[in-house]
C-alpha cells in the first residue's frame, strides 16, 4: 500500500511549490504573534492608502517613529529604520491599527489632533526641538518659519527651522505642512507641494 506523503506548508517552499495566498498569509500572521509575543518585534510596519497616497507607518514599541510618503520610497525607508533602529522589521499591521484609524478619521474630518504615542527617537538636537513644537500649531491655522523659530527661542534660526520642518520623520501626524514662509508661500514639503495644499485644504474646510 503506498502512502501520499504530506506536504507541509514550508516544506512546499522548499521545494519550489507554489502555495496559496491564504496559506502564506496565515503563516505570515503566526509569524507576526510569536514575534510579538517574543519581544522581538521591534519595527512593525503596514501601508494605509489616504488621500494623498498610499502611507507607510511605522511604529517600535514606544510609539509611531515614521510615516512616510510613497515618493520618499518605501523600501528605501525601511532599510534606513533597519539601519537606524533595528535588522528586526516585520510588516505586522496590528501595532499599527490605531495610527491608521485615526488617519482614516483625519482625512474624514471627523479628527482634528492625533493621540499616538510617539518616538522621536529618529530626531535631536534643534530638529527635535522645533517638531515638538510643531503639534502645537492649531488644525486649520499656520505659521511662518519665522514665527515657529521665534517660538522655540531661536529667532534667527529659520532655515533650520525649514530643515527641521523638511526632516520631519512623521508627516502629517507632526504637522509640518502647518508651516509656511513669511510672505504665504508654501515652501518645501517632503510629500510634494500638491499633498501639502491638500492638507491645508482639507483642514480650512473643517
Amino acid at each position: 500500500m503506498t502512502t501520499t506523503p504530506h506536504h507541509s506548508p514550508l516544506s512546499s517552499l522548499r521545494a519550489g511549490v507554489p502555495v496559496p495566498e491564504t496559506v502564506l498569509r496565515r503563516l505570515h500572521r503566526r509569524l507576526e504573534v510569536e514575534a510579538a509575543g517574543a519581544g522581538i518585534l521591534d519595527v512593525a510596519y503596514t501601508t494605509v492608502g489616504t488621500p494623498v497616497g498610499v502611507l507607510l507607518l511605522a511604529a517600535t514599541e514606544q510609539g509611531l517613529v515614521r510615516v512616510a510618503y510613497a515618493r520618499e520610497d518605501h523600501e528605501q525607508v525601511l532599510a534606513d529604520l533597519a539601519r537606524r533602529v533595528s535588522p528586526r522589521v516585520l510588516q505586522a499591521p496590528d501595532r499599527l491599527a490605531p495610527a491608521v484609524q485615526q488617519l482614516e478619521e483625519y482625512f474624514a474630518g471627523a479628527r482634528t489632533r492625533f493621540d499616538l504615542p510617539l518616538d522621536r527617537s529618529l530626531s535631536h538636537g534643534f530638529r527635535r526641538l522645533v517638531q515638538e513644537h510643531l503639534p502645537g500649531i492649531g488644525y486649520g491655522t499656520t505659521q511662518s518659519y519665522g514665527a515657529v523659530a521665534r517660538s522655540v527661542g531661536r529667532p534667527q534660526a529659520v532655515r533650520a527651522v525649514g530643515t527641521a520642518c523638511a526632516t520631519n520623520p512623521l508627516p502629517v501626524v507632526v504637522p509640518c505642512h502647518r508651516v509656511l514662509r513669511s510672505d504665504g508661500g508654501l515652501g518645501g514639503y517632503v510629500g510634494g507641494l500638491e499633498a501639502k495644499t491638500a492638507l491645508l485644504d482639507l483642514e480650512a474646510a473643517a
